[in-house]
Parts: C-alpha cells; sequence; structure tokens
C-alpha cells in the first residue's frame, strides 16, 4: 500500500513553525506520522518563500532561517516545483473558484502530486474539500490521531 501524501500549503508550515497556540498541535501530529514514515508532505518550492511572511502575519526572523532550511531537508517532505502544467491549472482554478493565486499554485500542485489530503488552515480552501481533483482530495485542518501506547502489567 502506498504511502499517504498530505499536502501542506504556507500557513499549516508557518503555524508549525511559529508554534502559534491554535495550530501547532495539529500540525505537530501529523508530523509524527510523517516521522514514523506513515505519511509524507508534499509541498510546492512556493511555500520555501512564504514562510517568511504571509499577509497579515509577523514575519519569520532572519536569525530562524537555519532552523527553516533543516526543516526542510527532512526526507519526509516532498518539494514540487511549479512547472508550467501546475500553472495552467493554477489559472483555471483562479477562474473557475475564485482562489486567490498562491492558494491555486498550492492545489494545483497537490492535484499534480496526486496526494490524498491537503492539510490547511485557511477556510477558502477548507470549503473546497472533496470537489478537485480526481479522485477528489480531501481538505482540512491538520491532524492526524496518535496511539496512545498502554502499558500492561507483568
Amino acid at each position: 500500500m502506498a504511502i499517504p501524501l498530505h499536502y501542506w500549503d504556507s500557513c499549516t508550515f508557518l503555524g508549525y513553525l511559529k508554534a502559534e497556540a491554535d495550530k501547532v498541535d495539529g500540525c505537530v501530529s501529523v508530523l509524527k506520522h510523517a516521522e514514523k514514515g506513515s505519511v509524507k508532505i508534499v509541498t510546492s518550492s512556493l511555500s520555501l518563500v512564504e514562510v517568511i511572511k504571509l499577509k497579515k502575519r509577523e514575519p519569520i526572523s532572519r536569525e530562524d532561517e537555519e532552523k527553516i532550511r533543516r526543516f526542510f531537508m527532512h526526507k519526509w517532505i516532498v518539494l514540487q516545483d511549479v512547472d508550467r502544467k501546475i500553472s495552467e491549472l493554477a489559472r483555471e482554478l483562479v477562474w473557475e473558484h475564485v482562489l486567490r493565486p498562491y492558494d491555486a499554485v498550492h492545489v494545483a500542485t497537490a492535484i499534480r502530486a496526486k496526494v490524498n489530503h491537503i492539510d490547511t488552515f485557511d477556510d477558502d480552501l477548507i470549503k473546497l474539500s472533496e470537489k478537485l481533483g480526481e479522485p477528489k482530495i480531501t481538505m482540512g485542518k491538520p491532524f492526524l490521531s496518535t496511539q496512545t501506547e498502554l502499558e500492561f502489567p507483568s
């Protein structure tokens, strides 16, 4: 069975990297699965730039540059370059679904990478869950359950 692919957009990475109280726990749940090899995280190369600062958010400091660089080097993060096919699909998504261009690039990248799920905190994207891609991609806030290990008496 193939390893499930989760797409992370920039707001998801920022939620984790900036340890935002309302986002970090969900991100960590997915990252724990990624570290175990039970899921891979796919993202657009655009995320490498976008994680520095998104609109209406405080930028990540230059001092954190090495932390960001190392984080994106993990073997369970798969970077997809934005090519012509992704760009053209993104343009279609802007026209058909009134997405912001950067969001459209993320969704187009996810579709081309054939991910199973898009992890996002963006309500505009979550509304499109199970409406795009073939097969349809689910979209929602990041969360994967982590089984608690029970200790049995000896």
